[in-house]
């Protein structure tokens, strides 16, 4: 059972895009979604978290201002807008579930509690 992360592609700086994380075969209502992101030679970071409730979320330093998470259950959807996009933004993107209570908190200290991580999407930021 995988999530999909999709919506990525090139864009120039400040430009925007809108990534999806979807599921088939499973809800994911009730369950922390966490975005990720792996830069070319860097290792995996969280960028932003929403909880199962979609009542809390928070977001890396790097990404404040600029990128927004949101979910819509009915369609079994977890968005990330991401607007103003930078060159240190590039990176494959990838969505993943937690059901720990506290892992949307603290992306860092809870990583191991995520899972189903699909293949991401690539997000590419140049002129």
């Amino acid at each position: 059972v995988q999530l999909q992360a999709s919506g990525g592609g090139l864009v120039q700086p400040g430009g925007s895009l809108r990534l999806s994380c979807t599921a088939s075969g499973f809800t994911l209502d009730g369950k922390h979604i966490g975005w990720f992101r792996q830069a070319p030679g860097k290792e995996r970071e969280g960028v932003s978290c929403i909880s199962g409730s979609g009542r809390s979320w928070n977001y890396a330093d790097s990404v404040k201002g600029r990128f927004t998470i949101s979910r819509d259950n009915a369609r079994n959807t977890v968005y990330l807008q991401v607007n103003n996009l930078k060159p240190e933004d590039t990176a494959v993107y990838y969505c993943a579930r937690s059901v720990t209570p506290a892992a949307c908190v603290d992306t860092y200290r809870y990583y191991r509690t995520f899972g189903s991580w699909g293949q991401g999407t690539l997000v590419t930021v140049s002129s």
